[in-house]
C-alpha cells in the first residue's frame, strides 16, 4: 500500500497530528475541522484525507499465538501485540476450574507499536496492567504512555473483559475492549470500543490462532474499523535459565475514513521466573515518501525490545 502524505496534519484531530510522509508536490493543505491541515493518502491509487490517528489505524484482529510469551499485555493486553506483557486479554487462559486469581504487569519498552505505528513517537514508553478471573471470564486494564502530539493524549487507558470458553483442544475468546485515552486536547472523541471473537490452539509446541476485532466507530470518531490478525508461534528448548519461544503476527485493517492497511511482527521471547524478555521486528505495507511528524515515518520497519515482570 502506497501511503503518501501532503503537510504534517493533526491526523487526528488533535494539535499537529503525525505525518508519516511528505509529499513531493507541495499542494495546498487542506484544512480539517480541528484547524490543522489534513493528512491526504493514495490507497491503491484512490486519494482520501485522513481525519484520523493513523498510528492506531483499525484494531488488527489477533491469530493469538498462545503460547508464544505468557507476557505480552497488548493495550487490552497486547492483545493485538501492541508488545508489553502479561495480559489475560490474548494470552491463553489456564485451566484452573471456578478458581479466583489476580496478576499484575508493568515495564518498560524501547517503542511502543500497536499494529505496526509508534504510538510516542518513536521514544521509550512505561506501560502497566491488572488481571482478575474467575473459571473462564476475564476482566482487567492495561495503560500505557502515548505522545501527545500523536494521539491528543498523554496515557492510553484501556479496559477489558470477556469469556474464554474451550470446545476439544480449541480456546475461543468473546471479549469487548474500551480504550480510553486521559488529558484529550481533540475536538472528537478519541477513545473507542473494540469488540472481539477468536480461536487458538497448541499442539507439539506450536501454538497457532486467529482474531476478529470489530470497531463500530473507531478513535476520532472515522467509522466502522474491521481488523483481522494470525499468528504461530513455537516453544523451544530450554537454555539455560531461560525458556525461550519465537512467533509472528499478521494483521490487517480497514478503517471507513482511513483506508487499509497490513501489519506484520516477529520476535523472540526469553521468559526467565517473573520477567519475560521480547525482541521485536516490526514493518508494514505503507510506503512512506519522504518525512512524517519530526521527520520521522511512524509505520516504517523497527525493532523494539521490551522487558516485563509480572507477579504474581
Amino acid at each position: 500500500m502506497r501511503l503518501r502524505i501532503r503537510g504534517a496534519s493533526a491526523l487526528y484531530g488533535c494539535n499537529g497530528a503525525k505525518a508519516s510522509g511528505a509529499h513531493k508536490k507541495r499542494l495546498a493543505e487542506p484544512k480539517s475541522r480541528f484547524g490543522k491541515p489534513h493528512v491526504l493518502f493514495t490507497i491503491g491509487g484512490s486519494e482520501q484525507i485522513m481525519t484520523n490517528k493513523l498510528g492506531l489505524l483499525g484494531s488488527v484482529a489477533a491469530l493469538a499465538v498462545a503460547g508464544s510469551i505468557a507476557a505480552t499485555p497488548a493495550a487490552a493486553g497486547d492483545w493485538f501485540k501492541r508488545e508489553p506483557a502479561v495480559s489475560m486479554k490474548d494470552a491463553p487462559m489456564e485451566d484452573t476450574g471456578r478458581k479466583f486469581e489476580w496478576s499484575v504487569n508493568g515495564g518498560l519498552m524501547t517503542d511502543y507499536v500497536f499494529r505496526g505505528f509508534s504510538q510516542n513517537d518513536e521514544d521509550p514508553a512505561w506501560f502497566v496492567g491488572a488481571d482478575v478471573s474467575y473459571g473462564i471470564v476475564y476482566a482487567g486494564v492495561w495503560a500505557a504512555q502515548v505522545d501527545q502530539f500523536f494521539t491528543a493524549s498523554d496515557a492510553e487507558i484501556d479496559v477489558y473483559g470477556g469469556v474464554k470458553p474451550k470446545l476439544g483442544p480449541v480456546e475461543f475468546d468473546f471479549g469487548v475492549i474500551y480504550y480510553g485515552y486521559a488529558n484529550q486536547t481533540a475536538t472528537v472523541d478519541v477513545d473507542y470500543w473494540e469488540f472481539k471473537g477468536g480461536a487458538s490452539t497448541e499442539f507439539n509446541k506450536f501454538s497457532i490462532g486467529a482474531t476478529y476485532y470489530y470497531s463500530p466507530d473507531y478513535t476520532f470518531e472515522t467509522g466502522e474499523s474491521h481488523t483481522i490478525e494470525g499468528s504461530l508461534g513455537y516453544s523451544l528448548p530450554k537454555i539455560w535459565v531461560f525458556d525461550p519461544s519465537i512467533d509472528g503476527t499478521i494483521g490487517y485493517n480497514d478503517v471507513d475514513q482511513l483506508g487499509d492497511y497490513t501489519y506484520w511482527n516477529a520476535g523472540l521471547s526469553l521468559a526467565v521466573e517473573k520477567l519475560t524478555f521480547d525482541f521485536r521486528y516490526w514493518d508494514t505495507d505503507i510506503n512512506n515518501d519522504g518525512a512524517g511528524l519530526n521527520g520521522k515515518n511512524l509505520a516504517d520497519e523497527r525493532f523494539v525490545f521490551t522487558a516485563t515482570v509480572a507477579l504474581p
